[in-house]
């Protein structure tokens, strides 16, 4: 194999036949899945120009060279513009606000989704995943729920029926962050869940379309197709060279049960490992909250209240425990009834309490009309207030509540 011979080169200057090594910036900034491929088509070569990535490497010693040298003004004789100082980043570590990380978690939340379905389409096309963006795009999902757990969490609920399995790759991600962190974890611990969380259902990519999105029930046959997901994943895994043990092992086990019920090895109890017991009430919890074809998505705080239920034998019940003190009793999104008769959305985590989170008020139950939207924090002081119990809200026709909650987060 020849030795490779790097250059790096602007945009402007790729074209067909070149050997795109890598993108000089973001993984979000431009829309391919894999790093390193040569540019084949006419389509590629327009998404490439027309990307937010300025610079990329390319190897000469695997595809063409540019035609010639990139001109420059000094070469031309023509004086410098000089550089325009840019003022000094934000730093990192200072604390976002629910409502800045929205918008931030929000262009995340889209491009982690168009990663995942472009990493699905080369599994199909059989193709191994790149590794290095898979890593990038499980980092950006982890620092957003360091930063604040809440927008990425709340935004990644919302799914379309047929987006639906490349979302809750995101979705797992950034829960398994949030329920690592609740536990307590070390900080390489904590990323390494968000990456397996991420890579968790990747052997969905070898199951037929029309069987991932029927809107009937399965039958034995396809469900038994299904079932060999989290074997053909872990396949998947190996053959892109990860060697993460954490993400081999959720990906291979995610669908184990505590009574030993599960698949594919029918593990129980200890012997599954608890980052696959993370990884089974994560999956459970997004799968219950999320419209799929064959159904819709049940309410949060129901969600929480169905999977109580199921801690005696499918899920591990102390880990059950730190995800209801991860995303609260009332989780953001839920609808609640509160003591003066109102109906109320929980849109934030208040942090006092988790049975006082920050509401906004939608509906009379004793005039039974819409009302003026008043945010409300159960949790501040001389705040009567209190919620009396969930509501579900098919009971109560409100169609736009999602919108609400979402227009509560994107106030400034």
């Amino acid at each position: 194999m020849p030795k490779p011979k790097l250059k790096k080169i602007p945009v402007r200057d790729v074209r067909l036949g070149m050997y795109i090594e890598a993108f000089c910036g973001s993984w979000m900034d431009h829309p391919f899945w894999r790093s390193k491929f040569v540019i084949t088509d006419a389509h590629e070569l327009h998404l490439v120009h027309e990307c937010a990535i300025t610079e990329v490497l390319i190897d000469v010693s695997l595809g063409l060279d540019v035609l010639a040298p990139p001109a420059t003004a000094e070469a031309a004789g023509q004086p410098q513009t000089p550089a325009v100082p840019q003022p000094p980043p934000v730093p990192d570590t200072e604390a976002a606000t629910m409502r800045a990380e929205y918008q931030r978690a929000a262009a995340i939340c889209k491009a982690a989704t168009g990663a995942v379905r472009h990493m699905f389409a080369e599994v199909r096309m059989g193709r191994a995943i790149d590794q290095e963006v898979a890593r990038q795009v499980a980092e950006e999902i982890t620092d957003s729920v360091l930063r604040n757990g809440g927008a990425l969490i709340s935004l990644a609920r919302l799914k379309t029926a047929d987006g639906y399995t490349y979302m809750h790759s995101v979705a797992v991600c950034a829960l398994m962050v949030a329920l690592a962190r609740q536990l307590g974890l070390s900080e390489a611990e904590t990323r390494a869940a968000g990456f397996a969380g991420l890579m968790h259902d990747l052997g969905k990519a070898d199951v037929p379309l029309e069987m991932l999105n029927k809107p009937g029930r399965l039958t034995e046959d396809e469900f038994a197709q299904v079932r060999l997901h989290p074997e053909h994943g872990h396949r998947r895994l190996l053959a892109a060279g990860v060697d993460d043990p954490i993400a081999l092992d959720v990906c291979l086990h995610h669908h184990e049960r505590i009574d030993g019920k599960g698949y594919p090895k029918q593990l129980a109890g200890e012997a599954i490992s608890r980052m696959a017991r993370m990884g089974a009430v994560c999956d459970v919890y997004d799968a219950i909250t999320s419209n799929r074809p064959y159904k819709e998505g049940w309410d949060p705080a129901e969600s929480l209240a169905k999977m109580a239920q199921w801690t005696n034998g499918h899920l591990d019940p102390a880990i059950f425990q730190a995800l209801v003190r991860s995303l609260g009793i009332y989780p953001t999104g839920s609808l609640v009834r509160l003591s003066n008769g109102k109906l109320a959305l929980v849109v934030e985590q208040s942090g006092a309490s988790l049975l006082k989170p920050i509401v906004k008020t939608v509906y009379s139950t004793l005039s039974h009309e819409r009302v003026v939207p008043q945010r409300i924090d159960l949790s501040a002081p001389g705040n009567r207030l209190q919620i009396e119990k969930r509501e579900n809200p098919k009971d109560w026709q409100i169609p736009d509540l999602d919108a609400l909650w979402m227009d509560e987060l994107a106030q400034p």
